[in-house]
């Protein structure tokens, strides 16, 4: 999820911890303060220590100047294939490919896992938000397909486009000495999403302030954890102690606006609710009423505002096909 998701996650599970919101209103933010750090903090060690210490046994750079999606399959293939024959993980990382300031050719690869091929797609190029430049559209020998001599196993999504920044990693291992597993992004939510590594963070934090700070810490930390698990990449739960990450629920992808969106109003209203309990006010309303009222109505018309959007295009582009 996004790190506005997972800051509003740990702000709303620490707004629960006894005596966190009475702290702020008396001027201690300590609680917090905390929250909000450790709630992002699995993503930042990732994304700003873990992935520069990433080693690659393939890199792939594609030309910018040149349309070959079938070198790109061979070696995604060749990786493959060392993984197999060394039974030994093989790491490849694919590189995005730059072409102006803000224009980035786009890339797809496709793992077809039951007639065992990788095949690349060149697509149109974007801008670095991600949207089609002058309607570009991909040529029609812009496709390639390279043969895998093993079952293969993906443990995100068999679809992963290559756009703006920085491309991904992937690795490749041999399980049960029959199947190669593609593992995406390796160096995420490995070591750093596990909760034994959260407990051990928020005795730093009970050493440092008290018991209270720690539990902030902790709650926040896992809240993380438990939020990126509603997706599809999972995480490696309870590190040292287990060495694979646990397969996500696979209810939602975290860069969704929508999910993320929801999720952070909901973190709003729990604080609202929690900084309501602690004032002791009387007559104001229930927490059924507050999640009724304040998210299941709004989550309602949405849904049928999309339905109703849905079917207004179904009737444009049946009436467009008509003679």
């Amino acid at each position: 999820m996004k790190g506005i998701t997972h800051f509003a996650a740990g702000i709303a599970i620490v707004s629960f911890l006894p005596g966190a919101v009475n702290a702020g209103m008396n001027g201690n933010p300590l609680y917090f303060i905390l929250a909000g750090i450790f709630g992002l903090l699995p993503d930042t060690i990732d994304f700003k220590i873990a992935r520069f210490f990433a080693k690659n046994d393939i890199e792939v750079i594609p030309d910018p100047h040149r349309r070959d999606p079938q070198m790109i399959a061979e070696a995604i293939r060749l990786a493959i294939d060392r993984a197999a024959s060394s039974r030994k993980p093989v790491r490849l990382k694919l590189n995005s490919i730059k072409l102006a300031a803000d224009e980035w050719q786009s890339y797809k690869i496709v793992f077809d896992t039951v007639n065992r091929k990788v095949t690349v797609t060149y697509g149109p190029i974007v801008d670095t938000g991600g949207n089609p430049v002058n309607s570009s559209e991909p040529e029609d020998d812009i496709t390639a397909t390279a043969a895998l001599g093993c079952a293969m196993k993906v443990d995100y999504q068999a679809a992963v486009t290559v756009d703006i920044l920085e491309g991904p990693t992937f690795e490749f291992q041999l399980i049960d000495d029959r199947k190669i597993n593609a593992s995406f992004i390796p160096w995420h939510r490995s070591w750093s999403h596990s909760f034994v590594v959260g407990l051990l963070f928020s005795l730093v934090a009970v050493v440092a302030w008290d018991v209270r700070a720690g539990m902030a810490a902790m709650l926040a930390y896992s809240a993380h954890i438990c939020v990126d698990q509603l997706g599809f990449l999972g995480s490696n739960l309870f590190y040292p102690f287990t060495h694979k990450r646990t397969e996500g629920l696979k209810r939602l992808h975290s860069g969704d606006p929508v999910p993320n969106l929801l999720i952070i109003w909901a973190s709003c209203l729990v604080v609202f609710w929690n900084l309501y309990r602690a004032s002791e006010m009387t007559g104001g309303p229930s927490l059924v009423h507050l999640f009724l009222y304040g998210l299941g109505l709004p989550w309602l018309a949405y849904i049928l505002a999309k339905k109703w959007f849905l079917h207004k295009q179904r009737i444009t582009r049946h009436e467009q096909r008509r003679p």
